[in-house]
This record gives C-alpha cells, structure tokens and sequence, in this order.
C-alpha cells in the first residue's frame, strides 16, 4: 500500500533544447533521402539520430519502490555521430587515458589541409582523412628523432575534426604531444626546451609528406573521380593539380604547453566525443529554416546566428559523418597501440613519478551521472525517496524504416 501522501507532480527536470538534431531529421530526413543519393554510413547516422532515445529503439519500464510510480526510459542509439550520445563515451575514454599521463609538458598542435581538398575528400573520405593521419605521424616522428631538435620519439594523440563552427567543411587535426621524446634505445628521456618544433618548418615538412602520399594513392588506384573534379583522373592533369598546392603555405598551429595533465584531460575531454554541432547551439527550426550560434573567429570571435534551410543544414551536418569502421582518434609515438605499454613503463622508470595509478573499475552509467552532474537517475523524481527499479524491457516500437538500396561511397 502507498503511503497516503504521495507527491502529486514531479520536480522540474533539467530542461530539453529548444530544438535537437533529431527534430530537424525527423521533419525532413525523409525528403532529403529520396532527394539524395547517400553512402550507408550518412544514412545510418541519420536513421539512429532520428530513433534515439524514442519507443523504436526499445526501453525499460523503471518503478519506484516506495510510491509505485513509473516511468519508461528509451534506449539510446549509441551512434559516434548523435549530440545525445556522446558525454559517457568521452568519461570512459578519458578513464582510460589517465593511466597513459606522464608527468612532463604537454603541446597542442594543430594540422589543417587546404580547402582546395574538399571535394575530393567528399568523394574519397577514407583515403584523405588515412593520409592526414598518417602524414602528421610521420611529420612529428621525423622532427622529433632529428638530433637538432629532441633525437627521440614523441608520443600523441591525434584527433580528427571535419568541421568549422558554420558547419563548412575544415578538415584537421588536433594533436597533443609529449613535450620530450624517449631515445630510441630507450635509455634516455629528452625534455622539449620550452617549446616543441617551428611551426614553419612542421608546415613544410607535413605538406610535402602529405602531397606525397597523395600521389602514391593515384598511383595505386586508391582515388576516385567524379563530378567537378572528373578531369583529375589523367595523370597529367592530377599531377599538375598537386603542383599548385605545393606553391602555398600550409596552415600548422601551435599552443602554449598545457599547465599539467589535468589540463590535457580537460582539453581532450573538450574535443574527443565532439559532433559537428551540439543540440545547445541550435536556436530555432521553424518553416524549414534552421537558426544556429556559431563563433566567427575572423571577426574577433563574435558569436553570430547563422540562418539556414533545414535541407542545406542536413547537407553540411552529414559531411562530417566518417566512414563505417573509421577510427578518428589515434595514437602515434611510443603512445601507438603495438608498444604502449612497454614504452610507458620505460618512460615511467625514467622520470621517476609517483606510481602510476592502477586503472580504475569502469562505472556503472548511475555512478557517472552522480560524478558528473551530481543527478542520481535511479532516484525516483516524483517522491525523491524511493529507488527506481527495472520492472519491464520494452521491445522496439515497431521494425525499423526499410533502408532504400544506397551507394556505398566509403
């Protein structure tokens, strides 16, 4: 029996955005479908923002043990690419990232590719974007092993981002780097002498390893032509193509060493898990018409609302979807996956830190959510007393929309 008191209404809960993401696809994600031909993962990314959280993706029926009361929570899609889905990935991968923290400088670095790539990125995602890293990997390791600078190997981490804060296309990558390299032999630490390389000469050095790669790709077969750039497909043309790039500065960036390594945590945090935009910065949709905040930073970083039909809204959120399978943060240096744990270790026994911490347990999505923002969503919300319970698993609404057949463009 209910005691006689039961709350009549719950607190107020944290409010929704305005708008989100997904009320945009929802409202034209059909049209802009039949209207496009799109690769599978664009169409995925679509299909799983448009069913997060909602009865078809399934849920669970939760009940409160002191009143009664219940409520039904719908499972999230889990899609990289979703603006819901995204913080518990980032607090597990920051979790597992702490272990790998030295106790030396870190920089933050920054490579950008030419506009003048984009179209042939659109049409060649995986190529391009495996080239970018690649061709920073190669750039950082060479500079750091140069005895002129620190004769050693650098450890990073590379992260992939596609977008500018008006959606455009921006391809880049943020990279953060020890600031000191371990010795080959491994018998030395070698500290950075306040800064990291020249940024002129890192430029240089990333765009001819870059335009390099670029022509092997041709050379193998790897690139595809279509559309505007159709006339690349000569080896003439194409080689005449790369020369121009090779007559324009490259644009690398590099920032002040981070204060210590709850610094880097934070900026990694800040960048990670991010989506091209998050739902906060969305204003309003209305009469097909998208309004968004976005930072103009060639205009002393004012933040302006840029206004948008929802079909040119969607066309720019889906250029930054990566291919199925693409991995957009990497490891470089003695951090690559194959020697980290060794190199670690070694890195470790020089410096001399305090031990490192054992990793923790991962934490259940309950404990995150209290840490994070000090909400227990296991409190019921009615009474503020009981604990809710899982009493039902609710099955998906219905079956999914049957995928119209889609060119695979990956």
């Amino acid at each position: 029996m209910r005691p006689a008191s039961a709350p009549d209404a719950a607190p107020r809960a944290r409010p929704r955005p305005a708008v989100e993401v997904a009320d945009i696809f929802r409202a034209h994600g059909a049209a802009y479908r039949h209207a496009h031909a799109l690769a599978r993962a664009p169409r995925r990314a679509m299909q799983a923002i448009e069913t997060c959280r909602t009865a078809a993706l399934g849920g669970h029926r939760e009940t409160c043990d002191t009143w009664g009361a219940d409520r039904i929570a719908y499972n999230s899609c889990r899609n990289r690419h979703c603006p819901k889905c995204q913080t518990l990935a980032k607090e597990r991968w920051l979790a597992a990232r702490r272990a790998d923290l030295l106790p030396v400088e870190y920089f933050h670095v920054v490579f950008t590719l030419p506009h003048a790539l984009n179209a042939l990125a659109q049409g060649n995602p995986r190529v391009v974007y495996t080239l970018l890293f690649r061709a920073v990997a190669a750039t950082l390791t060479t500079f750091g092993r140069d005895p002129r600078h620190l004769g050693g190997d650098v450890g990073g981490t590379a992260i992939l981002h596609t977008w500018g804060q008006n959606l455009s296309q921006h391809l880049h990558l943020h990279c953060v780097v020890t600031g000191g390299a371990l010795t080959q032999d491994g018998a030395r630490w070698i500290a950075a002498p306040g800064f990291l390389f020249p940024v002129q000469a890192l430029a240089r050095v990333f765009r001819g390893k870059y335009l390099a790669a670029l022509q092997r790709a041709f050379t193998t077969g790897q690139l595809v032509f279509g559309g505007s750039l159709a006339g690349l497909a000569e080896p003439a043309a194409f080689a005449a193509w790369l020369a121009d790039f090779r007559q324009h500065d490259w644009v690398v960036f590099a920032k002040r060493p981070f204060a210590g390594p709850t610094q880097v945590l934070e900026y990694l945090g800040r960048y990670t898990h991010r989506v091209a935009i998050s739902n906060e910065r969305l204003v309003s949709h209305t009469d097909g018409v998208v309004r968004f905040r976005w930072r103009d930073y060639a205009d002393g970083d004012r933040v302006k609302i840029m206004t948008l039909a929802a079909e040119e809204f969607i066309r720019r959120f889906l250029l930054h979807v990566v291919p199925d399978g693409f991995v957009r943060i990497r490891h470089f240096g003695f951090l690559a996956n194959r020697t980290r744990r060794t190199k670690l270790a070694r890195c470790r026994a020089l410096l001399t830190p305090p031990p490192a911490p054992a990793a923790s347990a991962i934490e259940s999505v309950a404990a995150l959510m209290r840490r994070l923002t000090g909400i227990d969503i296991e409190r019921c919300p009615r009474c503020q007393q009981g604990r809710l319970h899982v009493t039902e698993i609710l099955a998906p609404a219905s079956p999914l929309p049957q995928c119209v057949p889609v060119m695979d463009t990956s």
